[in-house]
């Protein structure tokens, strides 16, 4: 379980840049990330972003949730069956200043305008969350719909 924030600005988009896993190029990421055992998921949410960003936020709402199951590599030609589920947040800026995470998952946050985000080396749940934060379904999706990585 994991939890994630849009925050959308004067037409730009707060994102946090994370490492790729394999040594690949850096990949920009919705502020956000795993939930703690027994935390709740909006705890989770204001939690991560100010982490990540610097910025402390207020929810505004629940966009959607998104569920993935996928197969991974584990070492000596093992997998791990994983199944992910991440709920995207809409958010507002209400604190804090932008600064750098140091010793964690990413290694930078900076805006970006909204009509620039295709042009960036990104993870899939940046173009869902964006697609929710356009779409505001305001129904639960169903099954299968919002599985696409």
């Amino acid at each position: 379980m994991a939890a994630y924030a849009l925050c959308v600005r004067d037409g730009q988009l707060l994102l946090s840049r994370s490492p790729a896993p394999d040594g690949g190029p850096p990949e920009w990421v919705l502020p956000g990330g795993g939930m703690e055992h027994g935390e709740d998921p909006h705890d989770t949410v204001l939690r991560e972003v100010t982490e990540e960003t610097g910025y402390r936020i207020e929810v505004t709402g629940l966009l959607g949730v998104h569920s993935s199951r996928r197969t991974l590599p584990l070492r000596f030609g093992r997998t791990v069956d994983h199944h992910g589920v991440r709920l995207l947040y809409e958010a507002r800026i209400t604190g804090g200043e932008l600064r750098y995470e140091i010793g964690g998952s990413t290694d930078m946050a900076a805006w970006h305008h909204l009509d620039a985000v295709p042009e960036l080396n990104r993870v899939g749940l940046v173009d869902i969350g964006l697609r929710l934060w356009r779409e505001r379904p305001g129904t639960p999706p169903l099954p299968g719909k919002m599985n696409t990585e």
